[in-house]
């Protein structure tokens, strides 16, 4: 009876609340406790960059998916067809890499509006297969289906890794170094050009500032080798891909880890393109930077006693540093922005699904 009155309490508070009440993070903390509650021990669902399950020996199967939508996550009359089959792949990899795993296989259901041209299909799958090459991810099938009004893309892709070498977002402890395994606000800077309509000039060529800002919001690169080669370095603690900003993904790693977050915005590493592009067109530098997302970088947490020599190490093997760029608090959920030493309040916020 109990049970009962519970679940009708549940469903009058819910009366009139709508999804961007919620937000993402509130729309997944009200369904998934349900569904991660009799999970056995060794599954690990609902919470990080992909599913776990047991598999061969030490050995653990990596499971992700990802939804893109014309017009919401593309738009698919500004993005040349060849790189959305590259990003496409691309954003699913980088949460394989965010685990430290290996991408084996890749599966893809498409929705297709019935007047797209073949042509652009063709480019399409020319532009999946050269990342598919690259990364040696086979693509074992899927399913297609004509869509009403928008193309939309779902990936589902499956890797592996050594359980002991897994990075799960709720590993990191307070004093660990927050770092990032590459440049930040890049693709929000492209994605502000073409917003903005600046990413044609009729009879000129782009700016090499404003192509470059173009090329890794269009092309981002899946850091896998940062990722498999951090997740076997002591003292790497949580670890996740840069999708939604480290805005929001800090947030994720808050909640997960029960920290707080202590970020120096003096110390974001950012490209001499975004700099130059933030200065023409009157961008907040930082806030890009912090919130622009889609960068598919790494963003992980080191213990202080291990960064120094993790950072040489990456150093040696990559030929560019790890950016340190903060550190987790005990401030439980407070994330707080830092410029020489003054905190800061910025206004642009990470991007949230249901409220951005």
């Amino acid at each position: 009876m109990e049970r009962k009155n519970k679940a009708k309490n549940k469903m009058k508070s819910s009366q009139g609340l709508k999804i961007t009440d919620l937000g993402e993070f509130g729309f997944i903390a009200r369904f998934s406790p349900a569904f991660l509650k009799g999970l056995p021990k060794k599954l690990k669902g609902i919470g990080d960059d992909c599913a776990i399950i047991p598999w061969q020996g030490r050995k653990r199967l990596l499971v992700t998916t990802d939804l893109l939508l014309d017009g919401v996550h593309f738009l698919k009359e500004r993005i040349p067809p060849f790189d959305l089959g590259y990003k496409s792949l691309a954003v699913n990899l980088s949460d394989i890499a965010a685990m430290g795993g290996k991408p084996l296989y890749a599966f893809l259901s498409i929705a297709i509006p019935s007047e797209t041209e073949v042509a652009w299909l063709d480019d399409f799958f020319r532009g999946w297969k050269k990342l598919s090459s690259l990364t040696g991810v086979a693509l074992l099938g899927g399913d297609t289906t004509r869509s009403l009004e928008k193309l939309v893309i779902n990936v589902a892709v499956l890797g592996e890794a050594e359980k002991n070498y897994i990075k799960y977002r709720s590993s990191a402890s307070p004093g660990d170094i927050v770092a990032v395994t590459g440049d930040l606000g890049d693709s929000g800077g492209g994605l502000r050009l073409i917003l903005a309509g600046l990413d044609k000039r009729e009879g000129k060529k782009l700016p090499p500032a404003e192509k470059y800002l173009l090329s890794r919001h269009y092309r981002p690169r899946p850091h896998l080798e940062e990722g498999f080669f951090l997740a076997r370095q002591p003292g790497v603690r949580a670890m996740m891909d840069v999708s939604d900003g480290i805005d929001s993904d800090l947030k994720r790693i808050m909640e997960s880890s029960r920290c707080g977050v202590e970020v120096h915005l003096e110390n974001l590493p950012v490209s001499s393109a975004l700099k130059r592009c933030s200065h023409k067109y009157g961008w907040n530098l930082e806030e890009v930077a912090t919130a622009g997302g889609e960068d598919y970088c790494l963003l992980l947490t080191v213990s202080p006693a291990h960064f120094a020599e993790v950072a040489i190490q990456f150093r040696r093997k990559f030929q560019r540093p790890l950016r340190a760029i903060g550190r987790i608090t005990e401030l439980k959920g407070q994330l707080t922005y830092l410029l020489e030493g003054r905190p800061v309040i910025l206004k642009k916020a990470g991007y949230d699904h249901f409220k951005s």
